[in-house]
């Protein structure tokens, strides 16, 4: 079992201490990491990052801004050649908590942006999106595999993130769907990042319907590496590690070389990054009371499903 930085401390075996270092380590290189939780495990050099959004469902500046950290540090830490051999790290697995793996972007700060009239916020948002998945495609620069596993609904541009990965795999109940083309806006990262996998016609299908699929029909449709039966998605990362370790070095290459000829996703990323802030800077005042009216629908729906008095004041953003 995985545990967090706050109970590793507690515990005294020496597999155990030596995941708090690793993770401590990291902890110190980044910097705070609001809205995620670390876990290690030594037996197969594997970083599990788990998203965990204090508020609501979505991808946050701050959670954007925390993961980035996170593969960061990675790289400062034992991204040098001559580091290889002594990285504890030779996998970074990401997943997420709770009844969604993410419902998107933050609407409410898109909202706040737009009522401001902020753009540097905005463009801000875009371009920690494109950093997360440009590490992400890239390995951290070839220095690991990067995998995902998503086990439950996920929702909009939340869904780049964990694609980006080098492998992304889905427990059979997971769901996959782009709503934005119907509120009048689009995905940040969406059209690269999807079109590596699926094929730019594919990917075009599934932006401009708004339609959800099964994990199965994504998979299928070239989204996915594997779908898994319910709760076994995690265990699907281990064996994948722990029979990767033995060719990690190849396996890291070949993803390297495979990202480099799919195109310069930087570039990419910065062209998608600037045209996504811009329309949403376009959207009209029609099309931003339709988005407002999207939060309280949200809102209630939430605050049913979590059966709380406080959780009226949540709300999933796209």
């Amino acid at each position: 079992m995985f545990q967090s930085f706050a109970s590793v401390i507690d515990a005294t075996p020496a597999a155990v201490l030596e995941s708090c270092e690793v993770i401590d380590t990291l902890r110190q290189k980044a910097g705070f990491l609001p809205e995620t939780q670390l876990a290690y495990e030594p037996e197969i050099k594997t970083l599990w990052v788990t998203i965990r959004p204090e508020l609501k469902p979505v991808f946050t500046l701050q959670l954007l801004d925390s993961l980035v950290k996170i593969q960061q540090a990675i790289i400062a830490l034992w991204g040098a050649p001559d580091q290889y051999h002594r990285a504890p790290v030779r996998f970074v697995a990401f997943r997420g908590a709770g009844p969604f793996f993410t419902l998107g972007g933050d609407l409410d700060f898109y909202l706040d942006c737009l009522a401001k009239n902020d753009r540097a916020a905005l463009a801000e948002y875009a371009r920690l999106s494109g950093a997360g998945a440009v590490l992400n495609a890239s390995g951290l620069n070839g220095l690991v595999v990067t995998l995902s596993t998503i086990h439950a609904k996920a929702i909009g541009g939340g869904i780049d993130a964990p694609r980006s990965c080098n492998i992304m795999i889905a427990e059979e109940q997971a769901s996959f769907v782009y709503p934005e083309i119907k509120f009048n806006h689009f995905p940040i990262t969406a059209v690269a990042i999807l079109s590596r996998r699926m094929g730019a016609r594919a990917a075009e299908r599934m932006l401009l319907s708004g339609e959800e699929m099964s994990a199965q029909a994504f998979m299928e449709a070239g989204g996915l590496e594997a779908v898994v039966p319910t709760g076994t998605g995690e265990a699907w990362i281990r064996k994948y590690a722990h029979d990767s370790l033995p060719v990690h070095a190849a396996k890291t290459a070949l993803f390297s070389a495979f990202n480099r000829r799919a195109g310069d996703l930087q570039e990419e990323l910065d062209h998608l990054g600037e045209i996504w802030t811009n329309c949403m800077l376009r959207l009209n005042p029609s099309a931003i009371s339709k988005l407002q009216r999207i939060v309280q629908t949200q809102d209630r729906m939430l605050a049913r499903m979590y059966q709380r008095p406080d959780a009226a004041g949540l709300a999933i953003g796209l």
